[in-house]
């Protein structure tokens, strides 16, 4: 059963294991550059190999939590959280550097929200596309309070001894994940095979429906690692100083948590194909106002509030459409494998922008995020479009039957 305790104790973990991990790249690479004299590729390397081990071990993560459940695998997480984010504070060379990566890769497979998702999934079935979302709406404020903690931490002790103090509160997790409980979802015989938690995609269809999600959440994922990496320094190219450019990107966590608490309110009258919909058309919009923004700075903060909200609901679709479009049953393994693609692909975006921002500027990079959206919007359509006949079919009896109750 899930419990309010428990969706506190993962939104909390969520909030906690983005800002200390994914987000930590985002805060300290120009530093860490300063500091050892590398290029902006070796230093963005680091995190795209750190991607790079999420991919491959998401299939194994996804299986274990299925099996398992997921209090021992996101607990291990957090050890390793700490262990990475040590080791990378100790790093002097780039062998220690990228080992710090590598374990910090495996650290975020088993902490952040494909874990947590697969865990509400195993405990709840089909009733936790509401608890995904709840829980999202702590972990999108990560970069808005961790960025500004980062850079305050940096600037009065420096890179290593902030990442030192980001091992320390990697521990303080565990206790949130030992609150997981060991058991599964068990379907009541009743509901049968057309009730609550019947998949929308058929076997017939399964293969059309996976191939969509995954090219949706394998660009979602491209921008997403390219903006943690990338927009503070995109909105400082831009024209903007140093420190208004680390306070208009915060913006991003809190368009994120916005548009999600929406979600939540508003969004069990919401089919998820249509929410996914919604938030893919937002992003393109976000882009082509990023243009604008070294000219106006209204024009920055549209471009990093709304990328936030946008983003933030694909999280939340990210782990409620396969909760519609499959069988919950064996979430983990099968959303793990179409997620692969997405981790790899997303691994070579921090050095993706970072070349196209070195040769070409950070408006090229913008432009190339506005295509690169637009290419996302038109999947959700195509998902939209071939899927909405038994998509609303399924809406309508989840309405029905709240209506009984």
């Amino acid at each position: 059963m899930i419990t309010r305790r428990l969706v506190w104790c993962l939104g909390i973990s969520q909030l906690v294991c983005w800002g200390i991990s994914y987000y930590a790249i985002g805060a300290f690479g120009d530093l860490i550059a300063g500091e050892l004299g590398w290029s902006p590729s070796r230093v963005y390397g680091g995190f795209s190999a750190a991607l790079v081990v999420m991919g491959l071990s998401s299939p194994l993560a996804g299986r274990l939590v299925d099996r398992y459940g997921g209090r021992p695998v996101m607990t291990a997480g957090s050890g390793l959280t700490a262990i990475g984010c040590a080791a990378l504070g100790l790093s002097r060379g780039p062998l220690s550097y990228y080992a710090a990566w590598l374990c910090l890769g495996l650290a975020m497979r088993l902490t952040l929200y494909e874990a947590a998702f697969a865990a509400l999934a195993r405990i709840g079935g089909p009733l936790a596309r509401r608890p995904i979302s709840q829980i999202t709406l702590l972990g999108g404020l990560a970069s808005t309070v961790f960025w500004p903690i980062g850079h305050a931490l940096a600037e009065h002790f420096g890179w290593r001894s902030a990442l030192l103090a980001y091992a320390g509160i990697a521990l303080l997790t565990i206790p949130l994940h030992l609150a997981i409980p060991r058991g599964r979802f068990q379907p009541e015989p009743a509901k049968g095979a057309g009730g609550e938690g019947a998949p929308i995609a058929g076997r017939g269809r399964q293969l059309l429906a996976a191939s969509l999600y995954a090219a949706i959440m394998t660009l979602a994922n491209f921008l997403n690692s390219g903006m943690s990496a990338h927009m503070i320094p995109i909105l400082a190219d831009l024209g903007l100083a140093a420190a208004t450019a680390v306070w208009i990107a915060t913006l991003r966590g809190i368009g994120q948590s916005a548009a999600r608490l929406c979600e939540v309110v508003f969004g069990a009258r919401v089919h998820p194909l249509d929410l996914n919909l919604l938030a893919t058309a937002l992003l393109p919009t976000c882009f082509i106002a990023g243009l604008f923004g070294g000219r106006f700075i209204a024009a920055a903060v549209a471009f990093a509030f709304v990328y936030g909200a946008g983003n933030g609901v694909v999280t939340i679709t990210r782990g409620t459409l396969p909760l519609v479009l499959f069988d919950p049953r064996i979430y983990g393994s099968f959303v793990g494998k179409l997620l692969v693609p997405s981790f790899l692909l997303s691994a070579l975006a921090p050095l993706v922008y970072a070349f196209v921002i070195e040769r070409f500027g950070d408006r090229a990079a913008l432009d190339m995020s506005t295509g690169l959206a637009f290419l996302m919007l038109a999947a959700a359509v195509i998902l939209r479009l071939r899927f909405a006949p038994s998509a609303q079919r399924a809406s309508r009896g989840q309405i029905g039957r709240r209506s009984l109750r």
